[in-house]
């Protein structure tokens, strides 16, 4: 059994196809997917329909799904073809503006396709998706989010919890509940700075995330381009953090390869939590 993670394909469906080929998932495995699927990318729903096809894949909510159904929540769902704004008022309109501004007209497009049961089945799969996870494989326990955790709020679940144990997978679902789901599904700040999870002897678990597309840490966390970007200049997998408060152990994994880029940069990424072996589709031109 292999445990593999990927985030952020923003409707970029033929490069995850290629990238899950090279993986080659065994009836045992597990993927999880961390959010984003839709938006920005050319076939949103056919990265749904592809990692709902696959009975190993547990996915997470991230924040153009929220977006998603922040916006359609005002509408319902669309009649002949299209989403009847009429009835938006200046703060529903903003719903519907943030998501239209955030790449959401693919996946606008795409739903005013859908017969209304199909539209309504998509909907309600999104609005149930869980916020974080928590995986253990290779010895170690990873903590599983779409954008990151909060320091602050580690702290204070650890002074009131002083005796359980964040590997342990229970303590640690426990812990991701206190973390407000906006720092869940957006979080940016703090990435150059340790989780608190790993402590200064380097035991605890590593945050999994995307969201953050790895050329970016290069400003948000502090990298060179040479840690947060390939040599070909693409995004890739991020494994950092690694500092004297964590033992000079890495708290931090970031997996979001820029796909949201396009062609030239972006790439959908896996990583195989066992071992951080990593594997990338390029986005291709005209994709």
């Amino acid at each position: 059994m292999a445990v593999y993670v990927t985030s952020d394909a923003h409707g970029h469906v033929r490069a995850l196809d290629e990238v899950l080929d090279q993986i080659s998932l065994a009836s045992d495995d597990v993927l999880y997917v961390l959010g984003d699927l839709i938006d920005r990318g050319p076939d949103p729903l056919g990265v749904i329909l592809l990692v709902r096809s696959l009975p190993q894949a547990r996915v997470l909510m991230g924040n153009h799904e929220q977006l998603m159904l922040h916006a359609t929540a005002h509408t319902g769902a669309p009649r002949d073809g299209e989403f009847d704004l009429s009835g938006l008022d200046n703060i529903t309109f903003t719903d519907w503006f943030d998501w239209m501004n955030n790449g959401g007209n693919a996946t606008a497009t795409q739903l005013c396709q859908l017969r209304e049961d199909e539209y309504d089945e998509v909907i309600s799969w999104a609005s149930g998706l869980p916020l974080y996870d928590v995986a253990v494989a290779g010895g170690h326990t990873f903590a599983l989010v779409h954008a990151g955790i909060d320091a602050g709020f580690v702290s204070e679940w650890r002074e009131a919890h002083p005796e359980a144990d964040p590997c342990e997978p229970a303590a640690l679902l426990d812990l991701l509940g206190c973390q407000p789901a906006d720092v869940l599904l957006w979080m940016r700040d703090g990435l150059a700075f340790p989780t608190r999870l790993v402590d200064e002897g380097g035991r605890g678990p590593v945050v999994v995330a995307g969201h953050t597309p790895s050329p970016l840490l290069a400003g948000l966390a502090g990298l060179s381009e040479e840690q947060c970007m390939s040599s070909e200049r693409k995004g890739k997998v991020v494994v950092y953090g690694a500092c004297e408060a964590t033992g000079n152990r890495v708290d931090r994994i970031d997996i979001d390869c820029a796909a949201a880029s396009g062609h030239g940069m972006g790439c959908v990424g896996v990583l195989r939590l066992d071992d951080l072996a990593c594997f990338y589709a390029d986005i291709r031109e005209g994709e």
